[in-house]
Protein backbone atom coordinates (compact mmCIF):
# COMPACT_ATOMS: atom_id res chain seq x y z
CA UNK A 1 0.00 0.00 0.00
CA UNK A 2 1.55 3.44 -1.25
CA UNK A 3 1.76 5.96 1.71
CA UNK A 4 0.55 9.81 0.98
CA UNK A 5 1.36 12.58 3.26
CA UNK A 6 -0.95 15.46 3.48
CA UNK A 7 0.54 18.98 4.81
CA UNK A 8 -2.67 21.12 5.89
CA UNK A 9 -4.73 17.99 6.91
CA UNK A 10 -7.70 19.35 9.09
CA UNK A 11 -7.75 21.50 6.20
CA UNK A 12 -11.03 21.33 3.40
CA UNK A 13 -9.28 19.49 0.62
CA UNK A 14 -7.23 17.09 3.04
CA UNK A 15 -10.04 16.06 5.43
CA UNK A 16 -12.22 14.85 2.26
CA UNK A 17 -9.27 13.18 0.57
CA UNK A 18 -8.34 11.42 3.47
CA UNK A 19 -11.97 10.02 4.42
CA UNK A 20 -12.02 8.96 0.63
CA UNK A 21 -8.98 7.14 0.24
CA UNK A 22 -8.24 5.64 4.00
CA UNK A 23 -8.97 2.30 2.27
CA UNK A 24 -6.83 2.87 -0.52
CA UNK A 25 -3.76 4.36 0.71
CA UNK A 26 -1.89 4.75 3.96
CA UNK A 27 -2.40 7.65 4.87
CA UNK A 28 -1.05 10.19 7.35
CA UNK A 29 -3.23 13.54 7.80
CA UNK A 30 -0.69 15.74 9.37
CA UNK A 31 -2.23 18.84 10.64
CA UNK A 32 -0.15 22.31 11.79
CA UNK A 33 -0.21 20.91 15.29
CA UNK A 34 1.57 17.66 14.27
CA UNK A 35 3.22 19.18 11.37
CA UNK A 36 5.18 22.24 11.59
CA UNK A 37 6.38 22.77 8.04
CA UNK A 38 8.36 26.22 9.04
CA UNK A 39 10.43 23.99 11.43
CA UNK A 40 12.93 22.19 8.92
CA UNK A 41 13.48 20.02 11.67
CA UNK A 42 10.08 18.65 12.82
CA UNK A 43 9.46 17.97 8.72
CA UNK A 44 13.19 15.95 8.27
CA UNK A 45 11.91 14.09 11.26
CA UNK A 46 7.93 13.33 10.56
CA UNK A 47 9.15 12.35 6.88
CA UNK A 48 11.70 10.29 8.29
CA UNK A 49 9.38 8.35 10.33
CA UNK A 50 6.32 7.95 8.03
CA UNK A 51 8.62 7.81 4.57
CA UNK A 52 6.03 8.56 2.21
CA UNK A 53 5.68 8.07 -0.83
CA UNK A 54 3.80 11.12 -2.42
CA UNK A 55 3.14 14.22 -0.68
CA UNK A 56 -0.10 16.50 -0.98
CA UNK A 57 1.19 19.52 -0.25
CA UNK A 58 -1.84 21.63 0.92
CA UNK A 59 -0.44 23.53 3.85
CA UNK A 60 -0.78 27.00 3.10
CA UNK A 61 -2.03 30.53 4.40
CA UNK A 62 -4.34 31.58 1.96
CA UNK A 63 -6.61 34.46 3.50
CA UNK A 64 -5.87 37.21 0.96
CA UNK A 65 -6.69 39.97 3.27
CA UNK A 66 -4.45 37.83 6.37
CA UNK A 67 -1.70 37.31 4.01
CA UNK A 68 -1.66 41.27 2.90
CA UNK A 69 -1.81 42.38 6.39
CA UNK A 70 0.90 39.89 7.60
CA UNK A 71 3.30 39.61 4.18
CA UNK A 72 6.06 37.95 6.98
CA UNK A 73 4.30 35.16 8.52
CA UNK A 74 2.89 34.50 5.13
CA UNK A 75 6.32 34.61 3.44
CA UNK A 76 7.23 31.83 6.27
CA UNK A 77 4.04 29.40 5.90
CA UNK A 78 3.75 29.99 1.86
CA UNK A 79 7.13 30.25 0.69
CA UNK A 80 9.81 28.98 3.26
CA UNK A 81 7.40 26.17 4.72
CA UNK A 82 6.65 24.34 1.01
CA UNK A 83 10.55 24.94 0.59
CA UNK A 84 11.15 22.72 3.99
CA UNK A 85 8.43 20.09 2.51
CA UNK A 86 10.44 19.96 -1.04
CA UNK A 87 14.40 19.75 0.80
CA UNK A 88 12.50 16.77 2.55
CA UNK A 89 10.75 15.38 -0.17
CA UNK A 90 14.12 15.17 -2.12
CA UNK A 91 16.01 13.65 1.02
CA UNK A 92 13.03 10.92 1.54
CA UNK A 93 12.50 10.28 -2.62
CA UNK A 94 8.96 11.07 -2.29
CA UNK A 95 7.32 12.63 -5.11
CA UNK A 96 5.43 15.98 -4.41
CA UNK A 97 2.14 17.59 -5.59
CA UNK A 98 2.28 20.95 -4.70
CA UNK A 99 -1.41 22.62 -4.25
CA UNK A 100 -1.28 26.37 -6.08
CA UNK A 101 -3.99 28.62 -7.15
CA UNK A 102 -5.48 30.34 -9.80
CA UNK A 103 -4.33 33.18 -7.62
CA UNK A 104 -1.26 34.13 -9.42
CA UNK A 105 -3.12 35.08 -12.47
CA UNK A 106 -4.48 38.16 -9.76
CA UNK A 107 -3.05 40.89 -11.72
CA UNK A 108 -3.28 40.19 -15.36
CA UNK A 109 -5.31 42.39 -17.47
CA UNK A 110 -5.89 39.87 -20.42
CA UNK A 111 -9.05 38.11 -19.79
CA UNK A 112 -8.92 34.19 -19.31
CA UNK A 113 -8.84 31.49 -19.33
CA UNK A 114 -5.19 31.29 -18.45
CA UNK A 115 -3.21 28.68 -20.05
CA UNK A 116 -0.36 27.01 -18.16
CA UNK A 117 2.14 28.90 -21.23
CA UNK A 118 0.53 31.78 -19.68
CA UNK A 119 2.52 34.43 -17.60
CA UNK A 120 0.95 34.85 -14.21
CA UNK A 121 1.39 37.99 -12.81
CA UNK A 122 -0.12 38.22 -9.17
CA UNK A 123 -1.56 41.27 -7.66
CA UNK A 124 -2.01 40.23 -3.71
CA UNK A 125 0.70 38.75 -1.32
CA UNK A 126 -0.75 35.10 -1.63
CA UNK A 127 -0.46 35.11 -5.17
CA UNK A 128 2.82 36.01 -5.49
CA UNK A 129 3.90 33.94 -2.39
CA UNK A 130 2.41 30.70 -4.09
CA UNK A 131 3.93 32.00 -7.30
CA UNK A 132 7.43 32.49 -6.03
CA UNK A 133 7.15 29.06 -4.33
CA UNK A 134 6.40 27.38 -7.72
CA UNK A 135 9.43 28.47 -9.21
CA UNK A 136 12.12 27.97 -6.07
CA UNK A 137 10.74 24.09 -5.75
CA UNK A 138 11.08 23.49 -9.27
CA UNK A 139 14.67 24.14 -8.23
CA UNK A 140 14.84 21.89 -5.62
CA UNK A 141 12.65 18.74 -7.00
CA UNK A 142 12.30 17.13 -10.62
CA UNK A 143 9.73 15.04 -9.31
CA UNK A 144 6.99 17.51 -8.88
CA UNK A 145 3.70 18.30 -9.67
CA UNK A 146 2.00 21.86 -9.78
CA UNK A 147 -1.44 22.36 -9.10
CA UNK A 148 -3.27 25.12 -9.71
CA UNK A 149 -6.65 25.36 -8.20
CA UNK A 150 -9.61 26.58 -9.38
CA UNK A 151 -12.24 27.73 -6.44
CA UNK A 152 -13.34 24.23 -4.82
CA UNK A 153 -16.77 24.21 -3.23
CA UNK A 154 -18.93 21.59 -1.50
CA UNK A 155 -21.26 21.48 1.81
CA UNK A 156 -20.22 20.37 5.46
CA UNK A 157 -19.80 16.75 5.40
CA UNK A 158 -19.20 14.76 9.17
CA UNK A 159 -15.59 14.89 10.52
CA UNK A 160 -14.36 17.13 7.33
CA UNK A 161 -13.52 20.99 7.48
CA UNK A 162 -15.25 23.71 5.95
CA UNK A 163 -13.49 26.98 4.17
CA UNK A 164 -15.63 29.53 2.15
CA UNK A 165 -16.97 28.74 -0.83
CA UNK A 166 -19.60 30.23 -3.01
CA UNK A 167 -21.98 27.88 -2.88
CA UNK A 168 -22.21 27.25 0.94
CA UNK A 169 -21.99 31.29 1.46
CA UNK A 170 -25.17 31.47 -0.31
CA UNK A 171 -27.10 28.97 1.15
CA UNK A 172 -25.65 30.23 4.54
CA UNK A 173 -27.26 33.70 3.87
CA UNK A 174 -30.36 32.22 3.01
CA UNK A 175 -30.87 30.81 5.93
CA UNK A 176 -30.06 33.38 8.16
CA UNK A 177 -32.23 36.35 6.02
CA UNK A 178 -29.19 37.76 4.71
CA UNK A 179 -29.04 39.47 1.76
CA UNK A 180 -26.27 38.41 -0.63
CA UNK A 181 -23.59 41.30 -2.69
CA UNK A 182 -22.45 39.37 -5.39
CA UNK A 183 -20.53 41.54 -8.84
CA UNK A 184 -21.79 40.70 -11.93
CA UNK A 185 -17.79 41.85 -12.66
CA UNK A 186 -15.97 38.78 -11.79
CA UNK A 187 -15.28 35.66 -13.44
CA UNK A 188 -13.61 32.33 -11.70
CA UNK A 189 -13.60 28.92 -11.81
CA UNK A 190 -15.88 27.06 -9.39
CA UNK A 191 -15.27 23.50 -9.02
CA UNK A 192 -16.69 20.48 -6.74
CA UNK A 193 -14.33 19.37 -4.82
CA UNK A 194 -15.39 15.87 -4.72
CA UNK A 195 -15.15 15.81 -8.78
CA UNK A 196 -11.10 16.85 -7.79
CA UNK A 197 -10.94 14.38 -5.49
CA UNK A 198 -12.29 11.24 -6.89
CA UNK A 199 -9.74 12.15 -9.98
CA UNK A 200 -6.99 13.06 -7.87
CA UNK A 201 -4.55 9.98 -7.77
CA UNK A 202 -4.62 9.99 -11.84
CA UNK A 203 -2.33 13.18 -11.36
CA UNK A 204 0.43 10.16 -9.59
CA UNK A 205 0.65 8.76 -13.57
CA UNK A 206 0.56 12.01 -15.53
CA UNK A 207 4.06 13.76 -16.27
CA UNK A 208 5.56 15.92 -13.42
CA UNK A 209 5.00 19.67 -14.82
CA UNK A 210 2.49 22.88 -14.15
CA UNK A 211 -1.43 22.27 -14.71
CA UNK A 212 -4.67 23.97 -13.99
CA UNK A 213 -7.48 21.68 -12.50
CA UNK A 214 -10.68 22.07 -12.12
CA UNK A 215 -14.61 23.35 -13.79
CA UNK A 216 -14.56 26.17 -16.84
CA UNK A 217 -17.19 28.85 -16.00
CA UNK A 218 -18.80 31.11 -18.28
CA UNK A 219 -20.98 32.59 -15.21
CA UNK A 220 -20.36 35.89 -13.86
CA UNK A 221 -20.63 35.26 -9.76
CA UNK A 222 -23.90 37.23 -9.47
CA UNK A 223 -24.88 34.60 -11.99
CA UNK A 224 -23.87 31.87 -10.33
CA UNK A 225 -25.43 33.07 -7.00
CA UNK A 226 -28.75 33.68 -9.29
CA UNK A 227 -28.20 30.10 -10.12
CA UNK A 228 -28.32 28.59 -6.60
CA UNK A 229 -30.98 30.68 -5.77
CA UNK A 230 -33.15 28.90 -8.74
CA UNK A 231 -31.86 25.31 -8.41
CA UNK A 232 -32.50 25.33 -4.69
CA UNK A 233 -36.01 26.57 -5.12
CA UNK A 234 -35.77 30.86 -4.31
CA UNK A 235 -36.07 32.54 -7.40
CA UNK A 236 -39.01 34.23 -6.08
CA UNK A 237 -37.14 35.64 -3.11
CA UNK A 238 -33.82 36.61 -5.27
CA UNK A 239 -35.35 40.42 -5.17
CA UNK A 240 -35.34 40.24 -1.60
CA UNK A 241 -31.99 38.33 -0.40
CA UNK A 242 -29.45 38.76 -3.84
CA UNK A 243 -28.10 42.01 -4.69
CA UNK A 244 -26.09 42.93 -8.00
CA UNK A 245 -22.74 44.90 -6.74
CA UNK A 246 -21.67 46.70 -9.64
CA UNK A 247 -19.78 49.00 -8.42
CA UNK A 248 -17.07 45.95 -7.50
CA UNK A 249 -14.40 45.40 -10.13
CA UNK A 250 -16.21 47.90 -12.57
CA UNK A 251 -12.99 49.35 -13.78
CA UNK A 252 -11.64 46.39 -14.58
CA UNK A 253 -12.96 42.99 -14.59
CA UNK A 254 -11.47 40.36 -12.64
CA UNK A 255 -11.04 37.28 -14.71
CA UNK A 256 -8.82 34.11 -13.44
CA UNK A 257 -10.81 31.52 -15.32
CA UNK A 258 -8.21 28.64 -16.06
CA UNK A 259 -7.98 26.77 -18.68
CA UNK A 260 -7.45 23.39 -18.10
CA UNK A 261 -7.07 21.49 -21.64
CA UNK A 262 -3.98 20.40 -20.83
CA UNK A 263 -4.83 17.81 -17.55
CA UNK A 264 -7.77 16.99 -19.49
CA UNK A 265 -5.39 15.37 -21.89
CA UNK A 266 -4.69 12.94 -19.67
CA UNK A 267 -8.27 11.60 -18.98
CA UNK A 268 -9.41 14.40 -15.95
CA UNK A 269 -12.40 15.95 -16.66
CA UNK A 270 -14.62 18.27 -15.23
CA UNK A 271 -18.05 19.89 -15.22
CA UNK A 272 -18.78 23.13 -16.08
CA UNK A 273 -19.15 25.44 -12.81
CA UNK A 274 -22.96 25.33 -13.43
CA UNK A 275 -23.35 21.29 -13.67
CA UNK A 276 -20.65 20.93 -10.62
CA UNK A 277 -23.40 23.29 -8.35
CA UNK A 278 -26.27 21.40 -9.88
CA UNK A 279 -24.32 17.94 -8.65
CA UNK A 280 -23.34 19.25 -5.52
CA UNK A 281 -27.04 20.29 -4.50
CA UNK A 282 -28.45 16.53 -5.60
CA UNK A 283 -25.99 14.37 -4.06
CA UNK A 284 -26.59 16.39 -1.03
CA UNK A 285 -30.57 16.82 -1.40
CA UNK A 286 -30.57 20.28 -0.60
CA UNK A 287 -33.90 21.97 -1.70
CA UNK A 288 -35.10 25.01 0.37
Amino acid sequence: MKKILLTGGNGFFCTRFALRYKNTYEILSASSSMLDITNEENVTEIFESFKPDYVIHAAAKASTEFCDKNPELAYKINVTGALNVAKACKKSNSKMIFLSTEQVFNGNVDAGPYTEDDTPSPDTMYGKNKLEAEGLLKEVLDELWVVRFTWLLGMPERNCSMSPNILWGTLTDIMLGKKTKATPNEYRGLTYVHEVIDQFPMIFEIPYGIYHLGSHNDLSRYDICSLIFKEVGLEHRMNELLEKETEKYKDHHRDVRLCTDKIKSYGLEFSDSKDGIKKCLKEFKIKL
